[in-house]
């Protein structure tokens, strides 16, 4: 099971940002839904008979280089979502396999040198009394979705599934024939349950997975402040 604190030291991060309004949404789906969307080497990771599939939205607040201070005015907000699924590489070590990213950053988009599958779009998140609100449609395509949460009371003893389905600390990408890793390290996820109000998405259907089925596993963060991010280095090659 993953760590809920760090696996690794990121000494030398490629960027520093926080991720903060969390909103964790999972679905299980059978192996045989998810495996035709991970390319080998990688294997479909399993939490009690199942893969999980996660939509996760949030805000990446203070985007910024090493050695750029956090507290610097002017400093990159905005709101990115993904959809993930959850794998082992055949060292043993597990990560995240992104599905797809929405971002409204165009500099993001960058990442598609290493295979992040990003997508520029119009995204918005706002909290408002007891609720937090997230909307987002991509840019060019059907993609969207909209999504109402109520946090609720903090976890104060996550379970052994909340620890696997949040705590992550590697993302593998694949471009020009390899497996790309890239390392991240932060403080622990403070969680919180959630209910939510409203949800309607189209992005598992323009990821090829059916429809998702049965009520989803929510989880709220605050966020994490200090997240590095390491340089992205080949670690495999794929078929």
């Amino acid at each position: 099971m993953a760590a809920y604190g760090a696996e690794q030291r990121v000494r030398l991060p490629a960027l520093c940002a926080g991720w903060m309004t969390q909103t964790f949404v999972h679905w299980a789906y059978p192996v045989r839904a998810v495996r035709g969307l991970v390319p080998e080497p990688l294997e479909v990771e399993e939490y009690e008979g199942s893969a999980w599939v996660g939509f996760t939205p949030f805000v990446m607040t203070d985007v910024r280089p090493a050695g750029v201070p956090a507290r610097l005015p002017g400093l990159p907000t905005f709101a990115e979502t993904n959809l993930r699924t959850y794998v082992r590489h055949p060292d043993g070590r597990d990560g995240l396999w992104f599905l797809s990213l929405e971002v409204a950053c165009p500099v993001m988009l960058a990442a598609r040198v290493i295979g992040a599958p990003y997508h520029p779009g119009v995204l918005e998140v706002t909290r408002s009394g007891e609720t937090v609100r997230y909307l987002g449609r991509r840019r060019p395509g059907r993609a969207s979705y909209r999504l109402v949460v109520r946090p609720g009371a903090p976890i104060e003893q996550p379970t052994e599934r909340d620890v696997w389905l949040t705590s992550r600390w590697r993302a593998y990408t694949r471009r020009l024939g390899l497996l790309w890793e890239t390392p991240v390290e932060h403080e622990p996820w403070p969680l919180a349950g959630a209910t939510v109000g409203e949800l309607e998405e189209t992005l598992t259907a323009e990821a090829g997975l059916p429809a998702p089925t049965g009520e989803p596993l929510v989880h709220f963060s605050d966020g994490v402040r200090h997240v590095r991010m390491g340089v992205s280095v080949p670690c495999a090659r794929t078929p």
